[in-house]
């Protein structure tokens, strides 16, 4: 089977993590992958906030409302802003990097769950940027995607099955 079709079926999110540290090579491997993502015209918006403090991934646990209690025990969190005015489609772009981050994490063997952060809402009720932008003293033009958890995974959910494709949704013309 095609190494990346393995790596998309057995990349699963994982919300559960040993607590232990993550290799420093290891978290800069997945950070490299994030930083060579394409964007629209080449322009590369976001701004990656990578937190490895475990006071503050504890506080950072309480930034959105239902969904990120994992950070308090991962190894790490990437957030992932953008600077609007650099890009009128930085959310796509942001997105590919998520979804990059993501699979690079995997590669690397760690777990990692997307917390997604725009348009969403703290635990205390102010929005999930405007909790991370105050938490960690970042500027207020850098607009929130999302954050993706890491770990070593304390868990191993079952891979996904190529039955899953749902080639019902797609038309060849």
């Amino acid at each position: 089977m095609n190494e990346l079709l393995s790596l998309l079926l057995t990349r699963r999110s994982v919300r559960r993590y040993t607590g232990d540290p993550i290799p420093p090579e290891t978290l800069r491997a997945v950070v490299t992958a994030g930083l060579l993502s394409p964007s629209s015209r080449n322009r590369r918006p976001w701004r990656l906030v990578v937190v490895q403090d475990r006071a503050t991934l504890e506080a950072l646990s309480h930034c959105r409302q239902g969904s990120a209690q994992m950070l308090a025990g991962a190894g790490a969190a990437i957030l992932v802003f953008a600077r609007p005015t650099e890009s009128d489609v930085w959310t796509e772009d942001c997105a590919i990097l998520m979804s990059n981050l993501h699979l690079a994490a995997h590669s690397q063997g760690l777990g990692s769950c997307w917390i997604q952060g725009r348009l969403r809402q703290a635990e205390d009720g102010r929005t999930t940027e405007a909790f991370c932008q105050e938490r960690l003293a970042l500027p207020e033009d850098w607009a929130l995607e999302a954050i993706l958890s890491l770990g070593i995974p304390a868990e191993s959910p079952p891979p996904h099955t190529l039955e899953e494709a749902d080639w019902g949704k797609v038309t060849f013309l």
